[in-house]
């Protein structure tokens, strides 16, 4: 998609064209309004300027437009809609051994019971031991730290995802 094409869209269709990078309506609502864009590195500063805006209800709307790590039927059906521009988010979960996998579906059930909301990581170039490694880090800390680190991670999923829809 050109960036032309992303400027030059009606409010209804940047909304669809966003929503496929991040489900916050908060953020696709500012992205829209810096519209236009004069390159990428003005789309992706946008981007950044937006989630430093949102609030945690945000973020936890954001949150809920992904699977679980390591739930890889969920990745393909539920969310259909970002599938342009998450696949391969999870590549290193494909992979990984049952042992792995096993682990890090008890640890994901953890992490919900304890923060209410799912474990957000930039799976991107990550593997399936790395992403273990990194739940087992976080799991420890306090609600508050850990939304601040998930929206930090949201952030850079969504630029990730924004790169790959240009």
């Amino acid at each position: 998609m050109s960036l032309d094409k992303i400027n030059n869209a009606s409010p209804d269709k940047g909304f669809d064209i966003f929503e496929s990078c991040c489900c916050a309506p908060n953020w696709i609502k500012k992205m829209i309004q810096a519209t236009p864009f004069v390159d990428k590195a003005a789309l992706l500063a946008a981007s950044e300027k937006a989630f430093s805006e949102l609030n945690e209800q945000d973020y936890l709307i954001a949150f809920q437009g992904h699977p679980q790590i390591g739930d890889l039927n969920t990745l393909h059906k539920k969310y259909a809609n970002t599938s342009g521009t998450a696949s391969n988010e999870q590549a290193g979960m494909s992979v990984a051994e049952s042992t792995v996998l096993e682990e890090m579906v008890a640890l994901n059930k953890a992490y919900l019971d304890k923060f209410g909301f799912i474990f957000i990581v930039c799976a991107s170039g990550k593997s399936a031991v790395e992403m273990l490694v990194l739940i087992k880090a976080r799991i420890g800390n306090d609600r508050a730290t850990e939304v601040k680190i998930a929206g930090q991670e949201q952030a850079k999923i969504t630029a990730i995802r924004l790169e790959k829809l240009l």
